[in-house]
């Protein structure tokens, strides 16, 4: 694995209605992988971790829900990492619609 690609979401919301929203939309984060959809998911606590699957490759995601923003963390497979620049990219401006 290589290092995580890291972004923080800022929102007003507080954190149970930032919850509320994320689990209606999280989905949508697959789509930075063709044909990627989502395979597991599950809370613990305030933490969504979930699991995106495409292309033969798997992206563990970690969305730690606070009351100002969402940190989250996207675990990319080594042929992944290769395009991790536009992956983020993607990632930050695909992000903020969770919490809308």
């Amino acid at each position: 694995m290589t290092a995580p690609i890291e972004i923080d979401i800022p929102h007003k919301l507080g954190t149970a209605q930032a919850k509320t929203r994320i689990a209606g939309s999280f989905g949508k984060l697959a789509d930075f992988v063709p044909g990627g959809a989502v395979t597991e998911h599950r809370w613990s606590g305030d933490t969504l971790l979930f699991t995106v699957e495409g292309l033969g490759q798997r992206v563990a995601v970690k969305l730690d829900v606070r009351e100002t923003n969402v940190h989250a963390s996207f675990e990319l497979p080594a042929f992944m990492a290769l395009f991790s620049d536009k992956i983020r990219a993607k990632l930050q401006q695909e992000a903020p619609k969770l919490l809308e």
